[in-house]
């Protein structure tokens, strides 16, 4: 005598750990990546417009890959080819103008990167645009892998533009002015982003009230006093906006 036996519908069992790491990562690279796009339309004419003035400073092409790579930085760059100052004026510009990158740390999540390797280079290529870019992305959302992608999506935009610029500069016959505008435009482009979220509207009139008293109080210095005051105004606004929460708790 034969018993039927009921069929059980076979489920899938999931992929093991191991398995799905490597597609994960992938990922999140292609997610970094595709973050960059937004930073890279700014970063790439920059890169342009530096190769556009390396070639019209007479200055040979191979300086525009060169200083991009050794040194990650778009404001130093422009102000090492578009000024013709001493040395000692020149470092100390550049110490004034980039010292905000000090406060970058404080928020950047380089913990997630692990290798020592990789998170020097999170550091080398800690820019504007891979913090704001970062900033705006939840923290469940973030990676090492995603992060790094990013950076390196980015630092290749520059690298490739100044290499078209200097390409652009050998071809053009006649010197293109204005360019030392670039930069200015860029930092234009990224605090008008930062006027779409209401939330963050605060920040921003504190920000240009600090530049403005920076102005007014050290003109020589105004960027270093605008990043103080700024760093200040924030913990101030910080300080006020978790008390209350507190106090209207303490009242109910």
């Amino acid at each position: 005598m034969h018993h039927d036996v009921p069929s059980r519908a076979t489920t899938p069992e999931p992929a093991p750990v191991a398995a799905r790491a490597p597609a994960e990562r992938r990922r999140q690279i292609t997610l970094g990546v595709r973050d960059s796009f937004s930073a890279g339309l700014g970063i790439f004419p920059l890169g342009i417009a530096l190769g556009l003035l390396i070639m019209q400073a007479g200055l040979p092409w191979w300086l525009a890959p060169a200083l991009s790579l050794a040194a990650f930085a778009g404001s130093l760059e422009l102000l090492l080819v578009a000024t013709v100052t001493p040395l000692a004026a020149v470092a100390l510009t550049v110490l004034v103008v980039n010292f905000r990158h000090v406060f970058y740390a404080f928020s950047f999540p380089l913990h997630l990167v692990r290798h020592p390797v990789a998170r020097a280079y999170a550091v080398y290529a800690m820019i504007d645009e891979a913090y704001a870019v970062n900033a705006s992305l939840p923290e469940a959302e973030r990676s090492a892998p995603r992060l790094l992608a990013m950076q390196i999506a980015c630092e290749t935009y520059w690298v490739g533009g100044g290499l078209v610029g200097v390409a652009l500069g050998a071809a053009l016959p006649a010197p293109v002015k204005g360019l030392e505008f670039a930069l200015c435009a860029l930092f234009t482009v990224l605090t008008l982003d930062a006027f779409r979220s209401r939330s963050e509207l605060p920040s921003v009139l504190l920000a240009g009230a600090g530049a403005a008293l920076a102005l007014v109080l050290t003109p020589g210095l105004a960027m270093f006093t605008a990043l103080l005051m700024f760093v200040g105004l924030l913990l101030v606004r910080h300080t006020l906006t978790t008390r209350r929460p507190a106090q209207e708790t303490t009242d109910a």
